[in-house]
């Protein structure tokens, strides 16, 4: 069985709530689908705003060697002529060479959205269709309320498909677009009127029942040859269907394949890149290709992955691009402590007087405050610092924090630091917008002349969290530091009941691991 992937990030992800694709972000976009081997890539709407005509025009001097691009439009209007309905001409003028054509198939839809009659919205299907395959384009029907339209009225929902079949569409696309359809409607529909039509089914789901996977897995069981969705879900409201979850499904569940062995590897690597661009976090949690999908936390489970993965694991993380971690916690065993001392090429022994103390130093930070899953820079560094394979580079004597505030202009934070480096004493001075950035720039000062290799070293994000809030203003809180050079980036951590010791810490630990790997 041959599945062909539509994905619509650039038009239904770009209405996720925080996401504003410029022209130069949706040309990236584009790219990396296309790289990864999608079919068909929807553009945008050419009638409803001048960046996706943009988008369309600049497309167009790019070479794809796997996607087609997709434009995108409704039927032509109630009561105008298809020939000089403006939206219709927009989306011909495109020149891309598919077109997707939304229709409605549900009977309260055309009633009290478009205020039209059945007969007229059949009549607009028909003719926009007819008049885009005229002018030589592929036609893919968005059949859009499906589910719900069946429900409601069977005759009519199917008379939809019936006139967009006759008027020459390519395939008709079902979409559950209030994403409230549960798998096993979706099986029971769709098998109830593929017999009784002839074009190639597709399926358009929404996410807001939490199931636009599995109404779109089981459309592919039932027999639909096209699967739209969106890289990470992103899409208005709750999303649409998550083609990283989707593709993997269907190639390593399936059998079915869509994308090639080597395309798969790469699902990954996009689906943190386009999160880059779109300016959100990646979900650590997001199957198969999220931070924590294939992290093991659990002693008893990480014992048994190092004997076989696949005691915890679905599929291989390599399949997929993703990677295999062990995380260590409170809840950790020796287990994890030896897979992690393995990644660090520390040679420690299940009994030895070294495992002892770090299990027991590790539940004893963990209590205070301490998570190394998102600070596991920190915990190479314990490990170790705790046999004695590293030594500190510096030692702090003093620091002293000063803010300098004048009516309605920015604050001034001032950091004086001394350090003990080599056996000297050295001092410095440094001033930043907030005490963090100042400390960063009075230690700088002082080590990039000693330690030249952090000059490369760069913050590229801070996280604060209160760990105790009942406590008020004495709260502990917990500061992870992501740090990055020219080839890597790291997460250390800091707790304190001092936000700024706190993450007078983490920023510590995060140049310690920047010296640790030069030393390497």
């Amino acid at each position: 069985m041959s599945v062909k992937l539509f994905d619509t990030t650039l038009r239904d992800g770009a209405q996720t709530e925080g996401i504003s694709f410029s022209l130069e972000d949706k040309l990236k976009i584009a790219k990396l689908l296309d790289e990864l081997g999608i079919h068909y890539i929807e553009g945008g709407w050419p009638g409803s705003n001048p960046k996706d005509i943009e988008f369309f025009k600049a497309i167009k001097s790019v070479k794809l060697k796997n996607a087609k691009i997709v434009a995108f439009s409704s039927t032509r209007r109630a009561g105008v002529k298809v020939n000089e309905d403006q939206n219709i001409l927009t989306l011909l003028a495109a020149e891309t060479p598919v077109v997707s054509i939304f229709g409605k198939s549900w009977d309260f839809h055309v009633k009290d959205a478009l205020k039209t009659t059945l007969e007229e919205n059949l009549a607009m299907i028909k003719d926009t269709i007819a008049y885009a395959k005229k002018a030589g384009r592929e036609v893919i029907f968005d059949a859009e309320h499906f589910f719900d339209g069946y429900k409601a009225n069977k005759k009519y929902a199917l008379d939809v498909l019936k006139t967009a079949e006759e008027a020459g569409a390519d395939v008709l696309c079902l979409c559950d677009t209030n994403g409230g359809t549960l798998s096993f409607e979706a099986q029971d529909i769709i098998n109830e009127i593929k017999p009784k039509l002839k074009t190639p089914l597709g399926i358009h789901a929404h996410n807001d029942s939490d199931c636009a996977v599995s109404v779109s897995g089981m459309a592919v069981h039932c027999g639909c040859s096209q699967v739209q969705g969106t890289i990470n879900g992103y899409g208005e409201r709750c999303g649409n269907a998550n083609l990283c979850s989707i593709i993997p499904i269907l190639k390593l569940k399936l059998g079915i394949d869509c994308l090639s062995d080597a395309q798969l590897k790469r699902l990954t690597e996009v689906s943190r890149h386009i999160a880059e661009i779109a300016n959100l976090p990646q979900s650590a949690h997001q199957p198969f290709v999220g931070r924590s999908a294939f992290s093991h936390k659990g002693g008893i489970h990480v014992s048994a992955v190092v004997k076989n993965p696949g005691t915890y694991e679905h599929v291989k993380p390599e399949l997929v691009g993703n990677e295999r971690r062990v995380t260590v916690s409170e809840l950790s065993g020796v287990s994890n402590l030896l897979v992690k001392a393995k990644e660090y090429d520390v040679d420690l022994k299940k009994d030895s007087p070294e495992v002892k103390k770090l299990i027991k130093e590790l539940k004893e930070m963990e209590h205070a405050g301490y998570s190394f899953e998102e600070g596991e820079a920190s915990f190479e560094l314990l490990v170790k610092r705790t046999i004695g394979m590293i030594k500190p580079s510096f030692e702090l004597e003093n620091f002293r924090i000063e803010t300098d505030k004048k009516g309605d202009q920015p604050a001034v934070v001032t950091a004086h630091i001394k350090l003990k480096i080599k056996g000297e004493h050295v001092d410095a001075t440094g001033v930043g917008d907030g005490p963090v950035n100042a400390l960063d720039a009075a230690l700088r000062k002082v080590l990039e002349n000693i330690y030249p290799a952090i000059k490369t070293v760069k913050l590229t994000d801070y996280k604060v969290r209160v760990l105790n809030s009942e406590a008020g203003t004495a709260a502990r809180v917990r500061v992870i530091i992501e740090s990055a050079d020219e080839k890597n980036v790291w997460n250390t951590v800091g707790v304190s009941t001092n936000v700024i010791e706190a993450s007078w810490l983490a920023l510590v630990d995060a140049i310690e691991y920047k010296l640790m790997m030069e030393q390497k």
